[in-house]
């Protein structure tokens, strides 16, 4: 960016925080909104509390913590408002690509040291790829060519976090976890974001992604498809699916006993089992982007199959199979409920386009302090996750903005 850039920058800013400034509550807390979003792009190293009252606000640290660990002002409030400035800013460049606007639900990982921040625990990583003590948040971000958004973040609760012993009870009042707020799994979470998202009608999403962790829950699945909302999320190799119409397997009465109801399992296979029995014509050869040394191409294949969910027969769905190019493939499988004329291209390009999230988090974690936050409340930690998703989406469409200058 030029210097002129960034003083046209600087100007928006005060223009983008007005729009958001009143559901902050009083002038004052809307001052610190504004302070710690700032800080948050501008400070030169740690962007947390201190530094960013001290070199950014007006110097009121204790306030600040207020602001971002107990002020009654609602994430949810504000997550809806930065849903409806994506559909008026970024949800038009997605008008003429092939998948729209796709909704890509994903966690990560904060680690931790202490045991009292809210939901911290013992679990899994992403990033190390191992346990360690940390919290974990889940997030649903939405992308589109002119760039991608946070449309909404929750905190996850492990179950010991939630049991009723004196330990853990003790553990949520330091925290300030509301009593309401029970255990609930990833995949249960996400599927209420999505939820969220649909009811709250501001964004719209064409489809949504997700890896194995949410593929694999068969309520995800049936939440999603509730609400007439398209997807194609990643499972394990061990799903299995019926390849035959199950209605056609139900066996015929015999004249004794109960009239059958239940089909057999003489059609259902595994994932892995249709690939590896897929003559060679059915694989295509995609490209699904650029990548950092060339276009970024994989073989896939699609099947049309019926579902199964509780070991009982689902919708008709596709089974979508990516192989890489080499000589000892990795090989990933994904189901969709996309209707049947969808063609495989589209499904392969939503599938990998999961990768934006990847960008996401790592812009968010180097440039934006997502990960350098010092509160250890439940309201802190959705706060500051609301703020940071304000000050990304700020960056998103300022450079959105000056490509366009640029181009005109």
């Amino acid at each position: 960016m030029t210097p002129d850039d960034v003083r046209a920058a600087a100007d928006q800013l005060v223009h983008f925080h007005e729009r958001f400034a009143p559901l902050f509550g009083k002038e004052q807390a809307q001052d610190h909104a504004y302070e710690y979003v700032k800080g948050l792009m501008t400070c030169p190293d740690r962007k947390s509390i201190e530094p960013i009252s001290l070199l950014v606000g007006h110097g009121d640290v204790s306030g600040l913590q207020k602001f971002i660990n107990s002020a009654p002002w609602q994430c949810d409030e504000v997550q809806a408002e930065i849903q409806a400035v994506f559909d008026d800013e970024l949800a038009p460049s997605a008008v003429g690509s092939p998948i729209g606007t796709v909704g890509v639900i994903d966690e990560s990982a904060f680690a931790k040291k202490g045991i009292h921040s809210a939901g911290v625990a013992r679990q899994h990583n992403g990033r190390l790829g191992k346990e360690d003590n940390c919290q974990v948040g889940v997030f649903l971000i939405v992308v589109t060519p002119a760039g991608s958004a946070l449309l909404d973040h929750r905190l996850y609760l492990p179950q010991a976090c939630c049991e009723e012993t004196p330990e853990a009870l003790a553990r949520r009042e330091k925290a300030h976890i509301p009593e309401d707020v029970a255990f609930a799994p990833k995949a249960r979470i996400a599927a209420e974001m999505v939820r969220g998202v649909e009811v709250l009608g501001q964004a719209h999403l064409d489809w949504v992604v997700a890896d194995e962790e949410y593929g694999k829950a068969g309520h995800f699945h049936d939440a999603v498809d509730e609400l007439g909302q398209k997807y194609v999320v990643e499972v394990p190799t061990t799903t299995t699916v019926w390849t035959e119409d199950p209605a056609g397997l139900v066996p015929a009465y015999s004249g004794r006993g109960r009239m059958p109801t239940a089909p057999t399992r003489e059609g259902v296979r595994s994932v892995a089992w249709i690939a590896s029995d897929l003559p060679a014509a059915s694989w295509q050869t995609l490209k699904v982007r650029e990548g950092a040394c060339g276009p970024l191409v994989f073989e896939f294949a699609a099947v049309r199959a019926w579902a199964m969910r509780d070991q009982k027969p689902g919708p008709p769905v596709w089974v979508l199979i990516r192989r890489s190019l080499e000589a000892t493939p990795e090989v990933k499988y994904y189901i969709s409920n996309g209707d049947a004329e969808t063609p495989v291209g589209v499904l392969a390009l939503v599938a990998c386009s999961r990768f934006r999230v990847e960008e996401f988090f790592e812009s968010c974690k180097s440039y934006l302090g997502m990960a350098q936050y010092e509160t250890r409340s439940y309201a802190g930690w959705h706060h500051h996750m609301a703020l940071v998703a304000l000050a990304h989406l700020f960056i998103t469409l300022t450079r959105a903005r000056l490509k366009k200058s640029r181009r005109s």
